[in-house]
């Protein structure tokens, strides 16, 4: 995606903390706390199911350490209460320790209250070192065991919602980043889980048609997180030759190659202790991605030309149009690099599929452009809106962006025209060839394949005879 083809103005001004607080204010009615509880004793695992599912809570239990692991890896839990000693170990609770570590691994804020019949001082300070909420020693009191478990709940409900707000507030105050307009309810689902990861570090994959806006979205996550301050680093992976990859990427130093007349820094140094994005990711050649593979899982490299190994500290967001477990199962696309790539993935809906957004997005690009070129624009008639509504929109946000754009350069009046936006010969349109330019035709052909295709660029490039970067060439000439 080019980023000069996307206005940096997209989406989410002051709709933003409406939708959020909409968010907020609409999440499901309370359900029941969901417990797992281990213990290798299946009287003691009846007795304190019988007891907290009579207090409201869903309580599932494990007999094993392997056990709770597995299903702490398949499912969610608000808390785990589990013994310090299993068959292999009675006595010492070192089993119990190393299981408590692992816990901690997987979610360290998830509240961990431990048990065990041969309990100590020792060793409750152990457990509590190791990430321990608190220390229940067997038998347990009831009252005490319930009112533990109740605090620690509170406590984690309490530490999520502080963490919600606070990506909330730094989604608002985030400065640098796009604006975002957003009122469709395709778009509410989007907003919230760029609200949750931003400020994380996880890798991220953005997936969508061609012009949804996925450049836009990924400076807003850059701009979330603890790294906004650092750069954060573009390539347009699709736009690379395979002979220039390894030198874009990593760098080389003077003397490489012919060309290399002085040393030159790659991106991934650029964006260190930043963000990289990655634009097209799926057009990385095969024989190349185990090179990028090495990268993301190491943070290590080398500049072509040099046996030094330099490290990067990166935060990598990656963005395609193409369908990438297609490629993982037809073998253009390695799998475990997929893996990397996409911890956490948001897949924004074409513009088709968010038509509410389609008049405020329109008369943001009025406002933008009108002032651009310092002409007074009021608005849309009724026929324009009309027709913007109407259309297609195969090339999604950038389409209506350049409409608009083209739309104040032709007007003439105090309101865009539905003439003025030239869409009437366009998508879904009987439209007789032989009443249209060559540039028509072309610009005809292409929304149609576009739509055809669900604006997958890489179907419709082969559709039309066309390469992909051919066909991209074509989609910024004629607007999409």
């Amino acid at each position: 995606m080019n980023g000069s083809l996307v206005s940096d103005n997209w989406l989410l001004t002051a709709h933003f903390r409406a939708k959020m607080d909409t968010v907020t204010v609409k999440t499901p009615s309370p359900s029941k706390p969901k417990l797992i509880v281990a213990d290798d004793q299946p009287d003691v695992l009846e007795a304190l199911r019988l007891l907290l599912k009579g207090e409201g809570f869903q309580v599932e239990t494990a007999d094993s350490p392997a056990r709770l692991l597995s299903a702490l890896e398949a499912r969610d839990y608000d808390l785990v209460l589990m013994d310090l000693n299993y068959a292999r170990d009675t006595t010492s609770g070192a089993e119990g320790i190393h299981l408590l570590a692992r816990l901690r691994a997987m979610d360290s804020d998830l509240p961990v209250v431990v048990m065990t019949a041969w309990g100590s001082v020792e060793l409750a300070v152990e457990a509590m070192r190791r990430g321990a909420r608190d220390f229940v020693q067997k038998p347990w009191e009831n009252g005490r065991l319930l009112s533990i478990i109740r605090t620690q709940i509170d406590l984690r409900q309490a530490l999520r919602r502080s963490e919600r707000l606070e990506a909330e507030n730094r989604l608002l105050r985030a400065e640098g980043r796009p604006v975002m307009i957003a009122e469709s309810p395709a778009m509410q689902p989007v907003l919230e889980l760029m609200a949750r990861v931003g400020p994380s570090d996880a890798n991220i994959l953005i997936t969508g048609e061609h012009g949804t806006g996925k450049e836009v979205v990924a400076k807003t996550l850059h701009a979330l997180s603890a790294r906004a301050s650092q750069p954060m680093v573009a390539v347009n992976t699709g736009g690379l030759a395979e002979a220039v990859f390894e030198s874009e990427f990593f760098g080389h130093v003077k003397g490489a190659f012919t060309d290399a007349k002085a040393d030159r820094v790659g991106r991934f140094e650029l964006a260190d202790k930043g963000t990289l994005f990655l634009d097209e990711i799926a057009n990385i050649p095969l024989n190349l991605q185990a090179k990028l593979l090495r990268v993301i899982e190491s943070g290590e490299f080398e500049r072509v030309g040099s046996s030094r190994t330099r490290r990067a500290d990166v935060r990598l967001l990656s963005a395609t149009n193409a369908l990438l477990r297609e490629a993982v199962e037809a073998g253009r696309f390695r799998q475990d690099l997929l893996f990397r790539l996409n911890t956490i993935e948001i897949h924004l809906p074409p513009l088709r599929d968010r038509r509410e957004d389609i008049p405020l997005l329109a008369a943001h690009f009025l406002r933008q452009h009108a002032l651009r070129y310092g002409k007074s624009l009021e608005g849309f008639e009724r026929e324009a809106s009309h027709a913007l509504l109407d259309h297609g929109w195969p090339g999604n946000v950038r389409e209506l962006d350049h409409a608009i754009e083209r739309a104040v350069l032709l007007a003439q009046g105090t309101k865009i025209r539905a003439t003025d936006l030239a869409l009437s010969r366009g998508y879904d349109q009987a439209t007789h060839l032989d009443e249209m330019s060559l540039k028509e035709v072309e610009r005809y052909l292409i929304q149609k394949t576009m739509a055809r295709f669900s604006g997958n660029v890489s179907q419709a490039a082969r559709a039309l005879g066309l390469t992909r970067s051919a066909l991209y060439r074509r989609l910024e000439r004629h607007g999409f």
